[in-house]
C-alpha cells in the first residue's frame, strides 16, 4: 500500500517485516475497498434525493451549540447531558470539518483536561486528567474505542493507537474524563475516548474533498451515503500523502469506513467495517536545550533509518431490538492489527514486530421498571497475539544483535455488569458494578532467560519461562444527581478504574527479571460538578481528587514491578457562549495537580510528593466564530499549554506555550465549499513533546505557520 519511495535503504529484517505486512493486509483492503465501490454505485443509481440548504448545513458549527447534546458514551447509550453524572464533552462532525485536522490532537484540544501529545508523523501520546503517560500504561490507562469497542485487545494496547481510527470522517468524538472501568473494564483508568461512526441513515450531503498545504501534503476524502426503504450506506475514505517537516519525515495514510444499516420490524441492525493503513518514516527527538527554537536544527532527523507500517481492521455487527420494558442489543465483532516499527527512542534501535487477531461479543440488555433502570451486559474478548523484537548489529555485550523476544500470548476477558439508575422525583441515583476476569497463556517461542551470550551479565533482555497469568476485578460506582430545575443539574460521583497489566509489562522483562508477579493498577476517584444549559449559554464545571495505588513501572534496575502511588487531583471548565445568532465563543480550561505520593525507585533521590513529569498544571484553549453572512464562517483558536517538568527529579522544565489558529469556511455554492486553515498564524517557536533521557533535553518539533487549503463538491444523495 506504500504510494511515496522510501528515502532511505533498510535492512533486510525491515523489508522481510514489510512484506509479510503487506501480504497479509493487501487482500482484505482491497477486496473490502472494491466490495464497497460496487454497493455504493449500484445504491446511487436507485436514489433519487434532492439537495436541501448543504451550504448551509456545512458551514454553520454553531447550530448544535444551542441544542441539548446528547452523549453516548457515560452510560453506554443515548443520554442528555443535562442528566449525565460524568465529565463528557464531544467535538461533532460540523467542528471536526471545520478544524480539517491532520492529527488527532488539534481536535481534542479543545476538550478539557485532555492532550493528546504529539510526536512525529501520526504518532502520539495520551493524557485525559493525566500526565502523558508513556510505554504500555501510555495507553493501558485509557480505553480507546470505535463504537464502543476497543481500538486494541484488551492487554495490547499501542501508546500511538488512536491513528488507527477513522477520527477524521466521524459523527462525533466523545471524551469521557475519569474512571469508567464498570461499563467499559481494563484500561477506563483515566478516562475514555470514543469515536463514534457515522450514521448512515443521516440527511447529509455526499462529498468530495480535495486538500493540500505545506510539506506536499495532499489528502482526497469521500463520503458516501444512500438510503432505500428500511436500508442504508455509507462509505467514507480518506487518503493522504505527507513528505514531512523534517528530513527524511513523511507518511502515506488510508483509511476507509463501510456501514450498511437496516431498520427491520423486530430488529435494527448496524455493520462496520473499519480499515486503515499507515506507512511512515519517522523524525526522532532533536537533542538539546531548547533546540526547536533553531530554525536549522528542528528540520533534522536524527534518526533517518526510523519507521512505522501499521495496518488494522475492525468490523462488527450490532443487532438491537425493542422490548416490552427495554432493549436488547447484541454485537459480535472482530479486531486485526499489525504492526512493525523502528525504535528510534532508543539508542541501540530494534525492530518490533506485533500483531494480534481477535474475535468477542458485547451482549447488553437494558429495562426500565417504574422508577428504577437497568443496563446489564456482558462483554468478551478472545485475543492471539504476538511480539518479535530483533536486533540487527550489536550495541554492546548486554545488548546483543539478534532475537530478543519472540512469543505467543493467547488472552481472554469475560466481564459481566449491571447499572441501577433510580429515578426519586429530581434526584437520579446511579450505582454499578463490574465483575471481570482476565487470563494470558504465554508460551515463549525461543530459549527461556538471558538473551545474551552465557559469559555476559546484566543482559539487557530477559525471557521468562512458558506461564498462566490471571486477574480477576470488581469495578464499582456510586453517583447522585440533582435537577435543579430544567436547565441545571448538580452531581456527585465515586467510581473505581482498574487495568490489568499489559502483556509487554509481564513477558517482555529486563536485566534478569524471571517473573512479574504484578498487581492490577486502580485508582478511586471522586468527583463534583456543575452543568448550566440555556438557550444561549452553557456551562460545564468539575472538581476531582483521584488516587491511584499499584502503578505500574520499570524501576532504576529494569524491573516491572507495581508499587508506585500517585494522586491526580484539579477543576475543569468548559463553556459555549452565544453573544447573538452570528457570534460564538467557546473556552475549556483545566488546572491539576499530579504528584508521586511514595518513594518509586525512578531516580537516586527521594521524589516523594514532586510532580509528575510530563504534566502540566494548566491547558486551555478558546475560539472565537463569526458567521459573517449565510455562506462565511471565520473562526480564530487559541491553545495554552502551561510549563512542566521533564523528570521525576523535577529538574529540568518546559516552559509552555500559547499557539493561534485560524479557520476559514465559504460556501461559494450549493455544491462548492472553499476552508483555509491557518496553524500556529503567529509563528511560534514551540515543542510538541518536551523530553528528558539519557542526560538530554529532547523534543519533538512543533511545526511553523502553515496554510492548508480545501475544496469540497458536494450533492444530495
Amino acid at each position: 500500500m506504500t504510494i511515496f519511495q522510501r528515502q532511505d535503504s533498510h535492512s533486510s529484517v525491515k523489508q522481510a517485516a514489510k512484506l509479510k505486512l503487506d501480504s497479509v493486509f493487501q487482500t482484505p483492503f482491497k477486496v473490502t475497498l472494491l466490495t464497497a465501490i460496487f454497493l455504493a454505485n449500484g445504491w446511487a443509481s436507485a436514489n433519487q434525493s434532492t439537495v436541501q440548504d448543504i451550504a448551509t448545513n456545512k458551514v454553520n458549527t454553531k447550530t448544535e451549540q444551542t441544542i441539548e447534546r446528547m452523549v453516548v458514551t457515560a452510560n453506554r447509550s443515548k443520554t442528555t447531558l443535562l442528566s449525565t453524572a460524568s465529565s463528557v464533552d464531544a467535538i461533532n462532525s460540523s467542528a471536526l470539518d471545520l478544524i480539517g485536522h491532520q492529527h488527532i490532537n488539534q481536535a481534542l484540544s479543545r476538550i478539557s483536561g485532555t492532550w493528546i501529545s504529539r510526536g512525529n508523523g501520526q504518532e502520539h501520546l495520551t493524557a485525559v486528567r493525566s500526565p502523558v503517560l508513556t510505554g504500555a500504561g501510555g495507553c493501558g490507562a485509557f480505553f480507546m474505542a470505535v463504537d464502543g469497542i476497543s481500538l486494541r485487545a484488551p492487554g495490547f494496547c499501542n501508546a500511538n493507537q488512536l491513528f488507527d481510527a477513522n477520527s477524521e470522517q466521524a459523527q462525533s468524538i466523545e471524551v469521557l474524563r475519569g474512571p469508567a472501568s464498570t461499563l467499559y473494564g481494563t484500561n477506563a483508568v483515566h478516562g475514555v475516548i470514543n469515536i463514534l461512526s457515522p450514521d448512515a441513515f443521516s440527511d447529509d450531503a455526499n462529498y468530495l474533498a480535495i486538500r493540500a498545504g505545506r510539506d506536499d501534503h495532499i489528502k482526497t476524502s469521500l463520503g458516501f451515503r444512500s438510503q432505500q426503504n428500511n436500508s442504508a450506506l455509507g462509505v467514507f475514505t480518506n487518503i493522504t500523502q505527507n513528505n514531512g517537516y523534517q528530513a527524511n519525515s513523511g507518511y502515506d495514510q488510508q483509511k476507509l469506513t463501510a456501514i450498511y444499516e437496516h431498520k427491520g420490524d423486530v430488529w435494527q441492525n448496524k455493520t462496520l467495517v473499519d480499515m486503515a493503513n499507515l506507512n511512515q518514516e519517522t523524525a526522532g527527538f532533536v537533542e538539546g536545550f531548547e533546540v526547536y527554537r533553531d530554525a536549522q536544527i528542528r528540520r533534522s532527523n536524527p534518526n533517518p533509518e526510523a519507521y512505522r507500517d501499521a495496518k488494522s481492521l475492525r468490523a462488527y455487527s450490532a443487532f438491537s431490538r425493542d422490548l416490552d420494558t427495554g432493549k436488547l442489543t447484541l454485537t459480535p465483532f472482530l479486531r486485526w492489527n499489525e504492526m512493525a516499527f523502528l525504535q528510534h527512542f532508543l539508542p541501540w534501535k530494534a525492530l518490533e514486530e506485533n500483531s494480534s487477531t481477535s474475535v468477542g461479543l458485547q451482549a447488553q440488555y437494558y429495562y426500565v421498571i417504574g422508577d428504577l433502570s437497568f443496563t446489564a451486559g456482558i462483554d468478551t474478548d478472545f485475543t492471539r497475539a504476538n511480539l518479535r523484537e530483533s536486533q540487527a548489529q550489536d550495541f554492546s555485550p548486554t545488548i546483543p544483535a539478534g532475537e530478543h523476544y519472540d512469543y505467543d500470548v493467547d488472552a481472554s476477558q469475560i466481564g459481566s455488569y449491571l447499572q441501577v439508575q433510580w429515578q426519586l422525583e429530581d434526584f437520579l441515583i446511579t450505582a454499578g458494578g463490574r465483575l471481570e476476569y482476565i487470563n494470558y497463556d504465554y508460551d515463549n517461542l525461543l530459549s527461556d532467560g538471558s538473551a545474551c551470550a552465557a559469559n555476559v551479565t546484566g543482559c539487557r533482555f530477559s525471557r521468562p519461562s512458558d506461564q498462566d497469568v490471571d486477574f480477576t476485578v470488581f469495578s464499582p460506582s456510586l453517583s447522585l444527581l440533582y435537577s435543579i430545575n430544567s436547565e441545571q443539574s448538580i452531581y456527585a460521583k465515586w467510581s473505581q478504574g482498574y487495568r490489568a497489566p499489559q502483556a509487554t509489562e509481564l513477558f517482555r522483562l529486563q536485566n534478569g527479571q524471571e517473573i512479574t508477579d504484578l498487581d492490577e493498577e486502580e485508582m478511586d476517584a471522586l468527583e463534583l460538578g456543575w452543568r448550566l444549559y440555556t438557550d444561549s449559554f452553557n456551562i460545564n464545571a468539575s472538581v476531582f481528587m483521584q488516587d491511584k495505588s499499584n502503578f505500574i513501572f520499570q524501576d532504576s534496575n529494569r524491573q516491572n514491578v507495581s508499587n508506585g502511588e500517585t494522586e491526580h487531583n484539579g477543576a475543569e471548565v468548559s463553556a459555549t457562549y452565544n453573544l447573538n445568532d452570528n457570534i460564538y465563543i467557546n473556552a475549556n480550561v483545566s488546572y491539576a495537580e499530579h504528584n508521586y505520593t511514595n518513594d518509586l525507585t525512578l531516580a537516586r533521590t527521594s521524589i516523594k510528593g514532586n510532580e509528575i513529569d510530563t504534566a502540566p498544571r494548566f491547558m486551555g484553549s478558546a475560539q472565537l466564530g463569526w458567521n459573517i453572512n449565510p455562506s462565511l464562517l471565520t473562526e480564530l483558536s487559541l491553545q495554552r499549554m502551561g510549563n512542566y517538568y521533564l523528570n521525576p527529579e523535577n529538574s529540568a522544565e518546559y516552559a509552555g506555550h500559547t499557539l493561534l489558529d485560524l479557520n476559514l469556511r465559504y460556501a461559494y455554492s450549493e455544491q462548492l465549499v472553499l476552508s483555509a486553515n491557518i496553524y500556529n498564524l503567529l509563528d511560534e517557536d514551540y515543542a510538541e513533546r518536551a523530553d528528558s533521557a539519557f542526560g538530554n533535553y529532547r523534543y519533538f518539533v512543533g511545526q511553523p505557520r502553515r496554510i492548508f487549503l480545501t475544496a469540497t463538491w458536494q450533492w444530495a444523495q
